[in-house]
């Protein structure tokens, strides 16, 4: 929802409304999964989402003072959007251990994005949880 929100400068409520909810059902579901999951799941794809977004100006700083020689603009638009979903969560769920957020942002990154940036998102997250002294139990 971030992704397509930049790339076609949505409203945030206008991404919630228009998510493809049959496809995002389709792709979670499986033969031992009852709906209730997935729409767990949708929920917190929506706090995520309108949470990143709300605080997007705070968390595109943090990523900008992590990322030597990278302008936020200039970083991907997965990797960046990747990133901002990783640091809400670190931030801001305080039930998400820091180490979860980051190697579901590394996942996601290697499923999405380019080559590289499992490993660019990855740098940028593990030196922001220093940073931020987040600790791993969180």
């Amino acid at each position: 929802m971030l992704y397509q929100g930049e790339l076609g400068d949505a409203k945030p409520s206008q991404l919630l409304r228009e998510f493809d909810l049959h496809a995002f059902r389709a792709e979670t579901a499986d033969a031992g999964t009852a709906s209730s999951a997935s729409e767990l799941a949708l929920d917190y794809a929506r706090t995520l989402v309108e949470g990143s977004l709300a605080h997007r100006e705070s968390i595109d700083r943090l990523v900008a003072e992590q990322a030597d020689n990278w302008r936020l603009e200039r970083m991907p638009v997965v990797d960046r959007n990747v990133l901002r979903l990783a640091v809400y969560e670190m931030r801001f769920q305080s039930d998400v251990p820091a180490v979860v957020a980051i190697d579901e942002a590394i996942e996601l990154a290697k499923k999405f994005g380019s080559e590289q940036s499992g490993r660019f998102v990855n740098g940028i997250l593990d030196a922001l949880r220093t940073t931020l002294d987040l600790d791993s139990s969180r």
